[in-house]
């Protein structure tokens, strides 16, 4: 009877082969008790067979329970490559799988330093941590040691010696290792004293396992699409992530009723630099002005470099005579850029730019675009060094 039983729930492909093993040195063991009570009656046989029965009854479903909740998780976490949308379906399936959930937190561990990533309780989300991570305190302790750390009592446990009165119950903090490297850290605590029951720590060790690659997969795409809208030599953003951010700012500016501006940019007399002092020098110099431009602009402001030497400044909730503001203060700073060469010599550049209005001068992303355009060709031919508003209406070049 037992093994019919074992041989449909092997069918079912739910054991691995660890489970397998278990279950085979515990009906070795019954096969061997048999042998040795032979003079036990038949009542107290059955009893002890059923009693076995039952237990590996137990065991196996509470693996099929476990794979399943595997399998679960592991859909969940996998269907999304958003790195804090990876963090926080990680903190709801936390406090899903335990009683007495109190707390979840959630850090990564990137340049040797924790930060946090999300954290919930039963009130749900958070959008900062429980608690910021102590240098000798639970989670760069775990950290460090890569191991999981169970605190029984956080008020009598050394690591949590000056923590606030108010913390009070058990918590635990699992390290998230990918490739045999912790990525993070998941601190849980618990209302309740006392240990993490088995069953629930299993659970724990799961979730810990499948969070893991889910935040490795998600750190590798988000570098990869900051790669991908990145320019390799200036850092800045590519005309690929011009074109997204301008099309989602337009979007907003309809909605919300709000104006915009384009501002394109070009240095007069680059070409000159590469001719002079060659392409590599060139480089240099083109790098080190976007890093000098960037710090002259908000935060909300989004300089790209468009090719070559041309840099287009989108610039969200502006009026057209602010953008001329924001465009005195460019040329004022460009008066104060420089490069100093290995030979001793300076380079300075100017600069001369186009500016472009929503809803002025243009409907839509790619006509901004090139109203802005005409005004920078404008600028060029007549007035160097300057920045040009574009016409109302924009001819075709």
């Amino acid at each position: 009877m037992i093994l019919q039983v074992l041989d449909r729930e092997l069918e079912k492909g739910f054991l691995s082969p660890e489970f397998c093993t278990q279950l085979i040195q515990q009906l070795d063991e019954m096969i061997g008790e048999s042998q040795e009570e032979g003079d036990l009656d038949e009542a107290d046989f059955e009893i002890r067979h059923a009693r076995i029965y039952q237990e590996l009854l137990r065991l196996i479903r509470q693996q099929a329970e476990e794979l399943q909740i595997l399998r679960e998780l592991s859909l969940n976490l996998t269907s999304s490559l958003d790195l804090q949308t990876v963090l926080e379906k990680i903190a709801a399936e936390a406090m899903r799988l335990v009683k007495h959930a109190s707390t979840v937190n959630i850090f990564l561990f990137q340049n040797n330093r924790l930060h946090f990533g999300a954290a919930r309780d039963r009130s749900g989300p958070r959008s900062q941590p429980f608690a910021t991570p102590r240098p000798h305190g639970l989670s760069y302790t775990v950290v460090h040691s890569g191991n999981v750390i169970v605190v029984e009592d956080m008020k009598t446990h050394p690591l949590f010696q000056n923590a606030p009165p108010s913390w009070d119950g058990s918590i635990v903090g699992i390290p998230l290792k990918a490739n045999q490297q912790v990525v993070g850290v998941m601190n849980f605590s618990r209302s309740v004293k006392g240990p993490f029951p088995p069953g629930e720590m299993n659970l724990l060790w799961l979730l810990a396992d499948q969070a893991a690659l889910a935040i490795q997969n998600a750190l590798l795409h988000q570098i990869v699409s900051q790669q991908a809208y990145t320019d390799t030599l200036t850092g800045l953003p590519n005309r690929r992530a011009l074109d997204e951010r301008l099309e989602s700012e337009l979007i907003l500016a309809r909605q919300q009723g709000t104006p915009l501006c384009v501002i394109m940019m070009d240095l007069d007399g680059f070409k000159s630099i590469n001719d002079t002092y060659g392409h590599e020098t060139g480089d240099r110099v083109l790098k080190a002005l976007a890093m000098h431009l960037q710090k002259e602009l908000r935060a909300s402001d989004f300089l790209a470099r468009y090719g070559g030497d041309e840099l287009t400044l989108v610039l969200p909730k502006t009026t057209l005579l602010d953008a001329q503001k924001v465009a005195e203060k460019i040329s004022l700073s460009m008066r104060e850029f420089y490069y100093l060469l290995d030979n001793g010599a300076w380079i300075t550049l100017s600069i001369s730019g186009g500016i472009a209005a929503y809803p002025i001068h243009a409907l839509n992303a790619s006509d901004l675009l090139r109203a802005a355009d005409y005004a920078l060709y404008r600028a060029k031919k007549y007035y160097r060094g300057e920045f040009v508003v574009t016409r109302p209406t924009t001819p075709l070049k």
